[in-house]
């Protein structure tokens, strides 16, 4: 996770420690919002090469936007640049293979969204220059969500809308969170539950603490249990969506259409940012 421009290591029972400090490693701008992807395993298909395993990547904002590439020895470098101009709003990797197995990063530019495929030599192929506006906790949708497999699903916090992009580029509206609009309070944050997630498992999800602001977060990691959301009838595969102000939680299931349903609030005083991952609560 990325708290005050540094990476954390979060492990199970909610052990905090630092990672990447060293001379060679990462740090953001104050007050940039740089987003992260954990690399899958495996090598991309037809590139010869592999993201790395453990590796994380991090959007990078400033005159000459891209992405930062640190390896699991906490050792940075800078992977690829987007065009100047961007704004990296977010990032994910394609682990269904619709877009090639790619990194996806999206950035803001002239009021829509650009949407650009890397592969694992930093190579940066754009996919559309017209998606609707988009920030957050962009995901790949898996197999089980019917229709959208495979495509990139991400919040509109301006609309309350959850948008899937295809690998042509083309955007559609699925679903209407319901959830309040506007800009550090509409949905942000979002993530599939998983396979396997056990109940002893968790949903987890950062609340930045950003001083004076109506939702001015508190710097902490809040969570759901898995146990609370089968009480729900969430399963694996359904899409959970958080707004950034308050955290309030639904979740969006697709089979031939989507329905959406209210799953849990957060505090009110929450800033919910980044992605929703999953874990298990202790080490035990």
């Amino acid at each position: 996770m990325t708290a005050a421009g540094q990476l954390l290591l979060f492990r199970p029972g909610g052990a905090l420690s630092a990672f990447a400090r060293g001379p060679n490693g990462y740090r953001a701008g104050a007050g940039d919002e740089p987003y992260i992807a954990l690399a899958p395993d495996g090598r991309q298909r037809g590139a010869g090469c592999s993201f790395g395993p453990d590796a994380v990547y991090a959007l990078s904002l400033g005159s000459q936007p891209g992405v930062v590439m640190v390896d699991k020895y906490g050792r940075g470098r800078r992977f690829a640049d987007l065009p100047t101009g961007e704004t990296p709003k977010g990032i994910a990797f394609d682990e269904v293979g619709r877009f090639g197995h790619s990194l996806l990063v999206a950035g803001a530019a002239h009021g829509k969204t650009d949407v650009f495929a890397l592969d694992c030599r930093g190579r940066v192929r754009t996919l559309t220059r017209a998606a609707p506006r988009l920030e957050g906790g962009i995901v790949i949708a898996p197999r089980s969500f019917r229709r959208y497999a495979g495509q990139l699903i991400a919040p509109d916090e301006n609309s309350g809308k959850v948008i899937a992009i295809d690998a042509r580029g083309v955007a559609r509206t699925i679903a209407s969170s319901g959830l309040p609009t506007g800009g550090d309070v509409g949905i942000e944050s979002a993530g599939f539950v998983p396979p396997r997630l056990g109940r002893a498992g968790a949903a987890y999800v950062a609340d930045r603490g950003v001083p004076g602001n109506p939702h001015p977060g508190t710097d902490s990691i809040l969570m759901l249990r898995a146990t609370a959301l089968a009480r729900l009838g969430i399963a694996a595969g359904d899409l959970l969506i958080a707004s950034e102000g308050g955290g309030k939680t639904v979740a969006v299931r697709c089979r031939t259409t989507c329905t959406v349903r209210h799953v849990a609030d957060g505090p009110s005083v929450a800033h919910v940012e980044g992605h929703i991952v999953f874990g298990p609560v202790d080490a035990k």
